[in-house]
């Protein structure tokens, strides 16, 4: 009885409080927003990165670091030190120890999206998640010279479908006044959307990466050089070199006797990462970052708890004939204290289940952004136990700072108990 009249006593007076406290609640639904966002986002980035690529062994490229080789080859972010020679492929491709090998050529983009040159081996062998697959959701792998296959956000954002016709340009960036006129690719693919980088890039065969280059110079078209797309199929398009590859080993126990051997080579200054490696490391980078985002945003809760617990000061001063009536009622001077505390958890608890649906709204809106601009997809879920144990951390740390108006409170009321009873 007690508990449910000081839980009606404490709403009755927020609800009268209602103008002053609503802002105080607002900063704090934000404050919490930002936090439960932070360790959602954090959670979902770390899984996004660790989806990007599975089942490849070693990524070999030029000698780099090991991040920015994964960087370029599986984010599309960066450019090469250098390229590898076509022969020291083919030495890859011919090694017993390797069970399979995938080309990549880089350096041209499609309206800001990465042109990857490759062979058919990209869609039998690369992996990203546990291990899935690439699948087509419209038409076919490129066979042709002059064929492309579609990333599914590329498709969707372009508003593209088959047998669309594209002009690549060149160089990597986001604006090219350089473009590949002369030789216009045909669409005769679209892979099913998997929430990695796969879905940002457009795909083209070796040939064909080779073809729109002959002619050029230093990033420009020679006049008279360059070839139509029926002189180009005549051609010889084997390419001279490419910029990495992606390399799988049968015998994972031949992993590192492999990367040594051609992190080694006197042939070529060579890179081969081991993917999981690299991503380790580069979450790694990120995770100090996100850690330290994660607890200036537990701050920014702190010091909106501590408002609450000003202006709950403030507004003591006005709540003395409040108090007054509540000893003379018969009211105790720790359920004066008390009701300060569950006012605090009140505010907090409406802060937490705003903050729930503010940040459920944002990240809807949020997530094709992310997909769109860095590939990394993040999906609308039910909050995980750290989460849900960082949401409940609010209201108990709202009720302990809680307790500094509520002593007040307390110490208010033993006096007007005592000035009650002198009076008598």
């Amino acid at each position: 009885m007690k508990a449910h009249l000081a839980l009606s006593l404490a709403w009755a007076s927020l609800w009268h409080r209602r103008c002053v406290l609503a802002l105080v609640t607002l900063t704090l639904t934000l404050s919490v927003t930002l936090l439960l966002g932070v360790q959602y986002l954090r959670t979902e980035v770390r899984q996004s990165f660790t989806n990007t690529i599975s089942g490849t062994d070693l990524i070999v490229g030029a000698r780099s670091g090991q991040l920015n080789l994964l960087l370029y080859t599986v984010f599309h972010i960066g450019d090469a030190t250098n390229n590898i020679r076509w022969s020291t492929y083919q030495g890859l491709t011919g090694d017993s120890r390797i069970d399979w090998t995938v080309p990549l050529s880089l350096g041209d983009s499609y309206r800001g999206h990465r042109v990857v040159g490759t062979d058919t081996g990209f869609i039998e062998h690369f992996r990203y998640g546990r291990d899935q697959a690439l699948s087509l959701s419209h038409g076919r792998w490129f066979d042709d010279v002059f064929d492309v296959v579609l990333g599914a956000e590329v498709a969707r954002k372009h508003n593209h479908s088959l047998d669309d016709k594209l002009i690549l340009s060149h160089g990597g960036g986001r604006t090219s006044f350089s473009n590949h006129k002369d030789t216009p690719f045909s669409v005769t693919g679209v892979l099913a959307p998997t929430g990695t980088p796969v879905d940002q890039a457009v795909y083209i065969s070796l040939e064909g990466m080779e073809a729109m280059h002959i002619g050029w110079e230093s990033g420009v078209a020679i006049p008279g050089r360059t070839l139509s797309p029926e002189q180009a199929r005549e051609r010889n398009l084997t390419p001279d070199a490419i910029t990495a590859a992606l390399v799988g080993i049968e015998r994972k126990v031949m992993t590192f006797q492999v990367q040594r051997q051609i992190n080694e080579s006197r042939a070529e200054p060579l890179s081969a990462v081991l993917p999981g490696v690299a991503l380790s490391e580069l979450w790694r980078i990120m995770g100090q970052f996100e850690r330290a985002l994660l607890g200036i945003t537990g701050f920014v809760v702190v010091i909106s708890l501590i408002g609450l617990v000003a202006v709950l000061l403030t507004l003591q001063a006005q709540r003395s004939r409040e108090i007054a009536i509540l000893r003379a009622t018969g009211a105790s001077p720790g359920l004066v204290a008390a009701l300060h505390v569950i006012e605090c958890m009140f505010l907090a608890v409406i802060a937490c289940l705003l903050a729930l649906l503010l940040g459920s709204g944002g990240l809807t809106l949020l997530t094709p952004w992310l997909l769109e601009h860095y590939g990394i997809q993040i999906s609308l879920r039910p909050l995980a136990a750290p989460e849900w144990i960082i949401l409940g951390s609010v209201p108990v740390t709202a009720a302990v700072v809680g307790l500094i108006p509520a002593l007040q409170a307390w110490r208010q009321g033993r006096r007007q108990g005592l000035s009650h009873g002198a009076d008598e």
